[in-house]
């Protein structure tokens, strides 16, 4: 079994370095991540700049670019061999609900999933690295499971794993669940800049609006391993037969 593993805070990053060790005896891992963090940067890809790609003393390499950079550059180029799984994190802070979305560590996963490789991306809920060697270990256990069953006899899979900050025999059980949802971001914070003009900074999350039962937000509070399986089509499908109706009625299209 061969395993890409990237992330999003950079090659340098103790989750990262956590999770190569915890998963390194399981099968041949290979490390693309980038250079610098990358948080936030979703899916994003870099087509305007080159990329250069550089190994580090202990073998993992890094790239001037985007966690979707690395997972891309790896699979049409890099890499002599087609992984049999993509695994993205630690991450440094957990990505549930709506964040989802921004994540850097979840678009290192989705472009090996968009690529047709089962992939994983890992969080722990809180920043700061507590107990990241008992995230790295529930972590393995995931993985381990994974390549015992053979990830190309399972169904097409991206999944999105957020692990408690806790001592490894506080942590519960992996519980499949779906995402939650947030408040909306705490205000932009303004400052003046040193040449007399205005900087912003993004402001933090906001707090949960939809924690309830079956949630990630839900799971992990009560010290469960969230696992979402995620999927990159983006329709409404319910809401295909209104708009057509809509559109029928707008256009005089049928």
């Amino acid at each position: 079994m061969k395993i890409l593993l990237s992330n999003d805070d950079g090659y340098q990053a103790p989750g990262l370095r956590a999770l190569h060790d915890a998963i390194a005896d399981l099968a041949e891992v290979v490390v693309v991540a980038p250079e610098h963090n990358n948080s936030a940067k979703s899916n994003a890809l870099t087509l305007h700049s080159p990329l250069y790609v550089h190994e580090a003393h202990n073998g993992f390499r890094y790239v001037n670019g985007t966690p979707a950079d690395c997972v891309h550059i790896a699979l049409t180029g890099l890499l002599d061999f087609r992984p049999d799984l993509v695994v993205s994190g630690i991450n440094n802070g957990a990505n549930m609900g709506d964040d989802t979305i921004y994540s850097g560590t979840v678009g290192a996963a989705m472009e090996g999933y968009l690529f047709g490789i089962p992939a994983i991306a890992f969080s722990q809920v809180e920043k700061g690295w507590a107990h990241i060697d008992a995230a790295a270990a529930k972590a393995r256990e995931l993985v381990q499971s994974v390549l015992a069953q053979g990830p190309a006899q399972l169904p097409h899979f991206l999944l999105n794993v957020n692990i408690p900050n806790r001592p490894l025999a506080q942590i519960g059980p992996f519980e499949v669940c779906r995402l939650g949802r947030r408040h909306a971001a705490e205000k932009v914070i303004a400052q003046p800049s040193p040449h007399g003009q205005t900087m912003y900074w993004i402001g933090g999350a906001g707090l949960p609006k939809d924690g309830a039962d079956g949630t990630d937000f839900h799971a992990t509070a009560q010290g469960r391993v969230s696992v979402t399986p995620l999927h990159v089509d983006l329709t409404d499908h319910r809401a295909l037969p209104d708009w057509g109706q809509r559109i029928a009625g707008f256009t005089g299209a049928r």
